[in-house]
């Protein structure tokens, strides 16, 4: 089997297995986390925001264009996607398999590059960060997709 690797991911996790063959138990071989994804919008912010003074009755407080939170969980992606660009570099995998809830997999998507794309033989739109790598594979095809 050609060496394939499975990234399972979520916003604050992600983890990374292997198989010796289509149907053999995963083996973790990396994990990854990103504790910011975890704190509080108050806590990723260094402070309140401003006031913004208006004519009449009081002001209102000034909106940040951006969610803190969005933006971490979009940080995470980026740092995952750079990573696989350079383990594939590094031939460390051949195909991926992916498994992550649909918004962080529709923002891990749009990190990858073209080539990285490619090798992806398997999408699944599951939460399973949390789980034994006996239990991810029961979420899996019984035989992992093979070059």
């Amino acid at each position: 089997m050609k060496l394939t690797w499975i990234l399972i991911a979520d916003s604050t996790r992600a983890r990374i297995f292997t198989a010796d063959t289509p149907t053999s138990p995963l083996e973790e071989i990396e994990e990854f986390t990103h504790t910011e994804g975890r704190l509080h919008d108050r806590e990723i912010t260094s402070d309140l925001p401003g006031r913004i003074k208006s004519t009449g009755a009081g002001g209102h407080a000034f909106e940040q264009p951006t969610d803190p939170k969005k933006h971490e969980t979009d940080n995470f992606a980026h740092t995952l996607a750079q990573y696989l660009e350079k383990a594939y570099n590094e031939n460390r995998f051949e195909q991926l398999i992916i498994v992550a809830g649909p918004t962080f997999l529709g923002l891990l998507r749009s990190h990858l590059s073209e080539h990285i794309k490619k090798r992806i033989r398997f999408e699944l739109n599951k939460e399973l960060t949390l789980l034994s790598a006996d239990d991810i594979r029961q979420h899996l095809p019984q035989y992992l997709p093979n070059l």
